[in-house]
Order: structure tokens, then C-alpha cells, then sequence
């Protein structure tokens, strides 16, 4: 479901970052993609920035997309096209995006092969991927614990496997949670109907007040979609937490958790960063028919992971030369190497 306005190549970010600035004294630096806080000195933002890069990422791939048969019968969900790419890379190019080289993707049993054959180590992209599977689907915060020995203590991104983001602003609004070292950051969507999805209540100043899954009464328009940023503690926090009534590790206890510790914060999505949840065949169509049109619009890919390591310097201009000559038939490999010019 398409929720915001589509991707704008002239945007480029200006909105999001002098919004992010005044609100937070924080600003990007060029060279590395990265928050910095104002007035920082150099040691500082330096360390500020090896922070960041510390942060590790997990993408939840493992959903068999059962509500999906009969199409998901022989391939699973996160790897269903998404017009011209793999619903997988658009997860990860968020991840990209926002920094992290250091990734995690939970699959489903018997699916490991599919995914290693087409992203392999992360090598090409200048980063590295690692696989494990979810044995039995046993809810979201799951991850935590499937991934306690990767996270190791560190900050950690959460996305799911089927939640696609992009736009002008989204580097922006990452790199503003990615620099909340301490506590938790989900990120508010604004809809008109808030009340099929998580609702999350906040201040003027980010703060988060209250979550509230599917109320008849919304508190607010700003629903909560599938990319959260927390610090180490989340581990021992998904560690403790029991079953739902449904039988599953609840990533809005987790949420609720750092809540009730005054640890929760908010980073709003404005109009020039849309999100779509492919979670079902009907909005796996939609996302696709929206993002054909975003590039027809503008003449850029969305979710091109090369051009994003290339652009956040992970790769060199002939690792990108090189991937792209390995796909010149196709539009894909076409435009890759149209970068290199």
C-alpha cells in the first residue's frame, strides 16, 4: 500500500535535513553519509561516526508467505519480484543506506541456498552477510535471539524482509536514528486510516507516549512499519519476554519495554519517503506498479544496492563498472553502467 508521495529525484534530501538539523543540532557529513552532532570536535565526530559503523543489521527474511499461496509454494516471500528486483534487496538497501556493513539475514528452513546464490557473502557490495535460519516462526523479536551471538552487545537495525522504503529523505531519517546510541527508534508513518496498524502517540519533542496495536481509536495518524534501531540492551530485553495469546515473541513488547524506561524515541517519514508493506499478493502488486512508475518518473532505480555501496563508498567505480558489465543485457546492468560514465 502505498502511502506517502513518490520517489522525487529533485528533493534530494534539503527538507528532511534542515528539519533534522534545527530539531536535533545534527547534521551529515559528506564524506561519509553519516550524522554529526554541531559543534562536535573532530575527535568527537569521528567517534560519533565508528559508533554508527559498529551498529549491526538484521532483515527478517524468514516468512514463508503462507497468505500468499499458491505463488509462494516454491519460493518464499522475500524472494518474489518486486517489479524489476527481488522483494530481498529493498530491505537491504535500506540497510545500505543507512550505514551498516554488518548484516544478518534470517531465512526460512530449506532456503538458505536460494538467498546465498543471489546476494552471496555481500563481498560485491563492500559488506558482509551472514545467514541463519528460523527454524519455527516464533514472532518478530525472535531475531534478537537468533541473532544474540551476531548482535553481540552492539546497536542493531531491524527491518523486515517485506517492508520496502524509499525516497529523497530516507537517508535522512536514518541517519537521524541511527544516531540515537542509547535506547530505541521506530520511525512514524503518516496514514489516513492509522487503525489497521500499530499507532504510535508522541511529543513535540520525539518522544514516544504510547503504542497501541489496531485501537478503534487512533491517538494519532502515524502508524509504526517495519524498521526499528535499538541499542545492546535489546537482546536481554527479547530474552525475557513470554509469549503473546498467539504463541509469539512480540516485537511491540520489546517496543513497550523501552517505553516504560522513557527510552523510546520517534522519527517521522514526510512526504518524500514512501513505504509499502508486500505482505500480501494485492500490496506485492501495488508496490510493484508503484515503484515502475517512480522510475519511469525520475530515470533512476530504486533499491539499486550497487549504486548505493558506490555512493556510500563500500565499492570502487570499478567493482560498480565491473557488476554492471556482468548484467549489460538487462535494464538492471544498463543503468549501473550508465553510472560509470
Amino acid at each position: 500500500m502505498r502511502l506517502t508521495a513518490p520517489f522525487d529525484k529533485g528533493a534530494k534530501d534539503k527538507g528532511a535535513k534542515d528539519e533534522g538539523a534545527k530539531d536535533e543540532g545534527r547534521g551529515v557529513c559528506e564524506k561519509y553519509h553519516l550524522p554529526f552532532r554541531r559543534g562536535m570536535c573532530i575527535v568527537e565526530a569521528e567517534n560519533f561516526r565508528k559508533e554508527i559503523q559498529r551498529m549491526k543489521g538484521i532483515i527478517l527474511a524468514a516468512g514463508k508467505g503462507t497468505r500468499m499461496y499458491p505463488m509462494t509454494l516454491p519460493v518464499c516471500k522475500p524472494l518474489l519480484p518486486v517489479y524489476d528486483k527481488p522483494l530481498i534487496y529493498y530491505p537491504l538497501a535500506a540497510l545500505l543506506e543507512a550505514g551498516i556493513r554488518d548484516i544478518l539475514i534470517i531465512v526460512p528452513p530449506d532456503e538458505m541456498y536460494s538467498f546465498i546464490k543471489l546476494l552471496g557473502d555481500g563481498s560485491d557490495l563492500g559488506v558482509s552477510l551472514t545467514y541463519r535460519i528460523q527454524k519455527v516462526q516464533r514472532g518478530i523479536a525472535d531475531a534478537f535471539l537468533i541473532g544474540k551471538n551476531f548482535i553481540g552487545g552492539e546497536g542493531v537495525c531491524l527491518v523486515l524482509g517485506d517492508n520496502i522504503f524509499y525516497g529523497a529523505g530516507l537517508r535522512d531519517c536514518l541517519n537521524r536514528a541511527a544516531g540515537n546510541a542509547a535506547g530505541a527508534t521506530v520511525f512514524g508513518c503518516r496514514v489516513a486510516d492509522p487503525r489497521p496498524f500499530g499507532v504510535v502517540e508522541f511529543d513535540g519533542e520525539g518522544k514516544v507516549l504510547s503504542i497501541e496495536e489496531k485501537p478503534a481509536h487512533p491517538k494519532s495518524n502515524y502508524i509504526v512499519p517495519g524498521l526499528y534501531f535499538y541499542d545492546g540492551q535489546v537482546t536481554e530485553i527479547a530474552e525475557g519476554l513470554e509469549p503473546s495469546a498467539r504463541g509469539e515473541l512480540e516485537i511491540t513488547a520489546v517496543n513497550n519495554a523501552y517505553l516504560e524506561k522513557g527510552a523510546l524515541g520517534v522519527v517521522t517519514m514526510g512526504e518524500d519517503v514512501t513505504w509499502h508493506d508486500a505482505g500480501s499478493a494485492e500490496n506485492l502488486l501495488l508496490a510493484a506498479n508503484a515503484v515502475m512508475r517512480a522510475q519511469r518518473k525520475t530515470g533512476r532505480q530504486i533499491a539499486c544496492l550497487e549504486e548505493i555501496a558506490y555512493d556510500m563508498g563500500y565499492i570502487s567505480r570499478g567493482q560498480l563498472r565491473e557488476a554492471g558489465e556482468s548484467m549489460d543485457k538487462t535494464v538492471y546492468g544498463k543503468y549501473i553502467l550508465s553510472l560509470c560514465e
